[in-house]
């Protein structure tokens, strides 16, 4: 059976252990907040791009129909 103070020594470090379980989640969180963060900002800027992109398409099939009307027959 197991002393006392070796009893208190393996409590002392279950709970050093528990402390840096602890820590490590609470970084864990963090960079998880911090990559759902950026994801959200790379969506944003994803939408943007498709918008951007679907405007210079809407712009260039302008410029193609006044091409086409502009050209000799």
């Amino acid at each position: 059976m197991a002393s006392p103070a070796e009893l208190e020594r393996k409590v002392r470090q279950l709970d050093n252990d528990v402390q840096s379980i602890y820590e490590m989640l609470a970084t864990i969180e963090a960079t998880q907040r911090r990559q759902g963060n950026r994801l959200s900002e790379i969506v944003t800027t994803q939408a943007e791009i498709v918008a951007t992109q679907a405007d210079h398409g809407a712009k260039l099939d302008a410029i193609l129909q006044l091409l086409q009307q502009q050209r000799p027959e």
